[in-house]
């Protein structure tokens, strides 16, 4: 295997921006609301789990018919829904015996197609 060197712009000078440092400090957010954003963004990180989003914001389904767009069994849909519902990215509702799951709310598809929109790019 080739090794290929990458170039990186540098900073050249040694002056620290005491300003900028203050500037953007006072709008870092909370190290206890980042680690939650960094949480949030390892459940996307999964193909999964992007298919299932991508299904219950097109339409609102079941897990049996979930698995059945798939291919998968409903044990692991079920599975990796817990996850999306822990993360508080989508909810159910019940109809008689059937559950019915959704997004959450706006804010998911509005992430996901951001997302969607940058890979597109």
């Amino acid at each position: 295997m080739a090794n290929k060197k990458i170039d990186f712009e540098t900073c050249q000078c040694n002056v620290i921006h005491e300003e900028i440092i203050q500037s953007v400090n006072q709008q870092m957010p909370e190290d206890e609301q980042l680690y939650e954003l960094a949480d949030l963004f390892k459940v996307f990180g999964d193909s999964t789990r992007i298919k299932i989003m991508f299904a219950i914001f097109t339409e609102e389904m079941c897990v049996c018919d979930i698995a059945a767009l798939l291919g998968m069994t409903q044990s692991a849909i079920s599975h990796q829904l817990r996850v999306l519902k822990q993360a508080r990215l989508v909810k159910y509702r019940k109809d008689g015996k059937v559950v019915y799951y959704s997004l959450d709310d706006d804010h998911i598809k509005n992430i996901f197609d951001q997302g969607l929109n940058h890979i597109k790019e």
